[in-house]
């Protein structure tokens, strides 16, 4: 069982109210529409079982950074009417996420029906831990779900609180998935485990990479971050982002892994350009050759080669982190076929990381991948060997 805790099957759910605290933080744009609702998906499974249940369902959830007060703009308003089309059913939208009024609904709901509270962060006690705040959504049922892997990381009311409060206190069917392909990848994996780790800085994913070294059994740094290391190892790098203070712990990394038996790989050639545009002058060179003045902005074709044969024998493959400024048509190349070669490896494939997930959407192959994770801050900290507090304070397996 996932971390030892217990999940919705562990507990009668049949015409009692639960309340799911669920992730729809979805991007809006400015006229209402959702650009993307895979996390609105993501979720059907757990409110489709509460629904065929008979529950009656209270759902939750924060959406964007309205800090503290109403904003029309973050309204769950489209993401009500999302959910009333899927489910073929009314998915009524409460004024506020508590308060008398809502309360009234909540006692109102009959068997089979769903209540979307309005926006968490409407109310300043969701991110103040405030426990009173918790405590009055706690009032409104007899079951708590925990569906909302993308918040785990982070101490808020409806997370960690409410569920002190409200017992039983269970995982939803999307975190318990979250939870197991992790374990699956980094707990108990097949091997050999290679680690695909990209992005801008080594800065922010120290963490990760020391956790991994002494998980994974190669190692692939693309992105900008693979300058720092470059440049620690006595290169030039030209005007490629460098964090000249993290040079030492670069080497370091380097080290361990070599200690530890990890294969550690770099990119050994790049696309430069002289500025970050759509417009600059490009060319491929070696990672020995990069011309002063210029910069890295995206991995190249040999190096896009070398990933292929790092990963032909992987059994489990984690990826975490784009290759190059893949948002420039220009840069875009060795993202995405990261993206297609994950797709189409017999491995076992998890990415993880809001720019992982929507590089994979924008190369076509998100279903082809055996498990996106809906949650960016909540998969790192995963990665870094941390424990998640909003699934620590879930009720235990016994």
């Amino acid at each position: 069982m996932p971390f030892g805790k217990k999940t919705l099957r562990d507990v009668e759910v049949s015409g009692k109210r639960v309340l799911v605290r669920v992730d729809f933080n979805v991007p809006i744009d400015e006229f209402g529409n959702i650009e993307d609702d895979t996390r609105i998906r993501s979720s059907m499974p757990t409110i489709e079982y509460l629904l065929d249940a008979k529950a009656k369902v209270i759902l939750m959830s924060h959406l964007g950074r309205p800090k503290g007060k109403r904003d029309p703009k973050f309204s769950l308003s489209p993401v009500a009417k999302r959910l009333s089309r899927y489910l073929n059913r009314e998915v009524k939208l409460a004024p506020a996420c508590v308060g008398e009024e809502v309360k009234k609904m909540v006692q109102e709901l009959k068997e089979g029906e769903i209540l979307l509270l309005e926006n968490l962060r409407f109310n300043p006690g969701e991110e103040n831990k405030d426990e009173e705040f918790a405590k009055e959504l706690a009032s409104y049922a007899e079951v708590y779900v925990n569906d909302a892997f993308g918040t785990c990381h982070r101490k808020h009311s409806s997370v960690y609180l409410v569920p002190k409060f409200l017992k039983p206190a269970v995982m939803g069917f999307l975190l318990e998935k979250e939870i197991t392909y992790f374990e699956k990848a980094m707990v108990n994996p097949q091997r050999p485990v290679v680690a695909i780790i990209g992005g801008a800085k080594v800065s922010s994913k120290l963490g990760i990479l020391k956790n991994l070294l002494r998980r994974v059994d190669k190692l692939f740094i693309g992105g900008a971050m693979a300058f720092t290391f470059i440049k620690a190892m006595g290169y030039s790098v030209g005007n490629s982002l460098v964090e000249q203070e993290l040079l030492e712990t670069a080497k370091d990394i380097i080290d361990v892994a070599k200690k530890l038996g990890v294969k550690f790989y770099l990119p050994v050639d790049f696309v430069v350009g002289t500025e970050i545009s759509d417009q600059t002058h490009t060319k491929v060179v070696p990672w020995q050759e990069i011309p002063e003045g210029w910069m890295g902005l995206d991995i190249g074709p040999v190096s896009i080669n070398l990933l292929k044969e790092v990963i032909s024998d992987a059994q489990t493959i984690v990826w975490n982190g784009p290759m190059g400024v893949f948002e420039l048509d220009r840069f875009k190349d060795g993202t995405y076929e990261t993206a297609k070669m994950l797709a189409q490896s017999p491995a076992l494939t998890i990415a993880g990381g809001g720019d992982t997930d929507h590089a994979i959407h924008k190369a076509g192959v998100y279903n082809a991948i055996d498990f996106v994770s809906t949650g960016g801050g909540a998969f790192l900290e995963l990665l870094e060997g941390k424990t998640l507090p909003c699934i620590e304070v879930l009720d235990d397996k016994v």
